[in-house]
């Protein structure tokens, strides 16, 4: 074992650290929490302690950096990790350690640690029966929201080839030249186009045109599957557009319309300068049989809580096999 030596700068750190050890009630807490992570309930089960007593002393060790702690749901989980500690505070302890090797109490507390532990194991459900109700939350923070999009994205079958109807500055069709074959985006707006090229540099696999919805440049049974996307409000003519969608689809091809739900903010209506205020799901579903499509799904999204425009709709549809 090194030697611990406290430099001049130190003296007031290294008493305050024997302070804190200064208790056997915390040398047993420390001694549990340094062989496994434990929240505030599992630990005076162990130490058969009250939970105001258990807390208190856990706040000193924090406070003195011998223990770390995090959140999982509604649980502050606590450990000792050895390797984050100084060298001093290693040595203090590891002293602490053999001086206290014998003590009856840590026997005992071994030995409830132990049934705890196998408790724990046999009830692999334990910690999502804690983080249910946070579940969603704890992954937000954690990982963001993309991986569920790339997740969906994934089905998607390789083959394909995919045509994006009023691509935009294309940012989806971006998105899906990552799983399909092909990617075929057309839009009818220079601007739009311009910028959706330089979202597309480097993609082999897209395909950028002019055109309008209602007369695509695309030839007939051509594409695996078709979205349009917050488009069909902006055109005089939207059954037109569908059909045209219905007509590049090969048999059994699908259709993804996404747009908003039938609204009564006209002026959210002019200043986007949309043709229309949205579609009911009756209305929608009426157009896409129209243009031919079947095993027809329309229904409302569920706002996010971030959004300041109107709701959403989304439906899809298959063309009937030959």
């Amino acid at each position: 074992m090194n030697t611990m030596v406290a430099t001049p700068t130190q003296p007031d750190r290294l008493l305050k650290w024997m302070a804190s050890l200064a208790d056997s009630s915390r040398i047993r807490l420390l001694s549990l929490l340094n062989e496994q992570e434990l929240g505030v309930s599992e630990v005076c089960e162990v130490v058969q302690m009250p939970q105001s007593t258990v807390s208190r002393h856990l706040k000193i060790l924090a406070d003195e950096g011998w223990v770390v702690n995090r959140r999982q749901g509604t649980t502050n989980l606590y450990q000792m990790v050895i390797d984050e500690l100084s060298p001093a505070q290693r040595d203090l302890w590891s002293l602490t350690r053999v001086q206290s090797a014998d003590w009856p109490a840590l026997s005992q507390d071994r030995v409830r640690l132990q049934h705890l532990v196998l408790e724990k194991q046999q009830d692999p459900t334990a910690f999502f029966e804690d983080a249910a109700g946070h579940w969603e939350n704890i992954r937000h923070e954690l990982y963001g929201s993309a991986f569920t999009r790339d997740a969906m994205l994934g089905l998607l079958p390789p083959a394909w080839t995919i045509a994006d109807l009023g691509c935009g500055s294309g940012a989806l069709s971006v998105d899906l030249s990552r799983y399909v074959k092909q990617v075929i985006g057309i839009d009818n707006s220079p601007a739009m186009l311009r910028a959706a090229k330089q979202q597309a540099k480097g993609k082999d696999n897209i395909t950028l045109k002019r055109g309008d919805l209602t007369a695509l440049p695309l030839d007939e049974a051509s594409c695996d599957a078709a979205l349009c996307v917050l488009v069909l409000t902006y055109l005089p003519d939207p059954a037109a557009a569908l059909h045209e969608l219905a007509r590049i689809l090969k048999p059994g091809g699908r259709a993804v319309v996404l747009d908003l739900l039938a609204h009564d903010r006209e002026a959210f209506r002019r200043q986007m300068g949309q043709q229309h205020a949205g579609f009911e799901p009756v209305k929608l579903s009426a157009m896409l049989k129209s243009a031919g499509l079947t095993d027809i799904r329309c229904e409302p999204l569920a706002p996010q809580p971030e959004a300041t425009g109107p709701a959403l709709l989304l439906a899809t549809a298959s063309k009937t096999n030959a």
